[in-house]
Formats: structure tokens, sequence, C-alpha cells
């Protein structure tokens, strides 16, 4: 577990903006739908295990179709990590729960000679706990077990520093450049490409 670098104000994790437009209907009535008076952990343990389980990466499926914005990938069900990091995002926003993001540098298929990506995960301020955990949404497969955890992370990937691999301990309040960058340039149907030779390799 990883000690998150937070400079930014909690207000900044509770912003809706162009990639986590929590604002957008369909998400404030999913956040309803939602909510069954469960506690604040109960309530983020559920938003987050719907967006890992039913919304699918785009990977899995073979999606050609590049979501950026947390309604697209509400809308049309699937988005890689990154873009399903801005739906988890603007979920817990819109339930009134601080979110950002935070990355990692892995290995593309588990391979350094396959070159590396940046990897997506979600921070989530708990108030009953009085701190920030870790959450992977990527949706799980054979091989990849990713839960809600509040000691010990349990996340997608773990991180091999003999493949020079990297959690960074930035949390961001905002998706940073190279992450929406990527998205954006890949809107003409080229997700497959993108997932294979666009990702960022690095931070």
């Amino acid at each position: 577990m990883i000690k998150l670098k937070t400079t930014e104000p909690m207000d900044a994790f509770l912003q809706s903006d162009r990639y986590v437009d929590f604002d957008n209907a369909a998400i404030q009535e999913l956040v309803r739908e939602l909510q069954s008076g469960q506690s604040e952990t109960e309530l983020v343990r559920d938003i987050y295990e719907f967006v890992r389980d039913r919304i699918a990466h785009s990977w899995d499926i073979q999606a050609t179709d590049v979501q950026a914005t947390a309604s697209e990938v509400l809308q049309n069900g699937h988005g890689i990590c990154y873009a399903k990091s801005h739906l988890l995002a603007a979920l817990l926003r819109a339930a009134g729960i601080p979110s950002g993001f935070c990355y990692q540098r892995l290995t593309l298929f588990d391979k350094p000679e396959d070159g590396h990506c940046v990897h997506a995960l979600n921070t989530v301020y708990l108030s009953e706990h009085q701190k920030w955990i870790r959450l992977d949404a990527r949706g799980n497969k054979p091989g990849v077990d990713a839960r809600f955890s509040l000691d010990e992370e349990k996340l997608a990937f773990p991180v091999r520093k003999i493949y020079d691999e990297v959690d960074y301990e930035t949390n961001f309040a905002v998706p940073p450049a190279p992450i929406t960058d990527t998205l954006e340039s890949f809107r003409d149907g080229n997700g497959l490409e993108m997932y294979l030779h666009g990702l960022p390799a690095a931070l």
C-alpha cells in the first residue's frame, strides 16, 4: 500500500468537469438507484462493484469505439481503464464522496519486451475511516481479481519492480493530459490500435 500524495483541496475531488461529467442525467439517476440507505463505505463498495462488473473493459470485448467521458462510458457500457475510472469518479462525486485518479506503469502484455503502458486506478476518500484508499475498476477476468478492501489493497495488477513497473503516488483531482489526450486522439474508431500501440508508456 503506497502513501498517496494529495496536494489539492478536498473540494477539487468533488467537482464536475468534461470527463467527470456527473451532472449528466443518467449518472444522477444511477446514483439514486444505487443509494439504498447503506453506510458511506457500503455505498462506495456498491458503486465500485457496479463499474467493475457491469461496465466492460473495451479490450476484453474487442470494442473499436473509444469512450472518454463518464457519461459516454455509462451510455455505451464499456471503456478502457482510463474511461472506467472517469465513470467511477463521477458516480462517487455525484454521491458527495471525494474521488480522484492515480496510475501505475505496467508491462503491456505481462512481458517487459512488450513495452509499458499507464494503467488507471481511482482514489476514494472515506470520511468514516478518515483515509484515502485506491480501487481498481478495470474489470475482473481469469488472472485478474480486484476487490474492494479497506486495509489490504486488492488491485488488478501488482507492481513488479524487476520489470520497471511503478506505482505513481500522485492523487490527481482531474485526469492528466497524457490520459485525456490519448482518448481524444483515437476518437475515430481505432480503439484496438490505441490499446496495442497508443497508450502512454509513462507519466
